[in-house]
């Protein structure tokens, strides 16, 4: 079961290289987001990512990445 918590610490450390992708069981992303570290878009889309995880609610969160458990 994925934490919220974790995804927004991954996301705002790590969201440059698209970790953060992966822990959500976003794959194809990911490896999008590591490609193109290196022009910094990613970690761009990673803090609005980390804005939108951060007022995301909990339950939200559940239905949206573990399956609404």
């Amino acid at each position: 079961m994925k934490s919220r918590v974790t995804a927004l610490i991954l996301t705002f450390f790590l969201g440059g290289i698209g970790i953060h992708k992966f822990y959500l069981g976003q794959s194809v992303q990911g490896i999008f987001y590591f490609l193109f570290c290196w022009t910094f878009i990613p970690s761009i889309l990673a803090l609005f990512q980390f804005i939108g995880l951060l007022l995301m609610s909990d339950h939200s969160f559940n239905l949206k990445y573990n399956n609404g458990f």
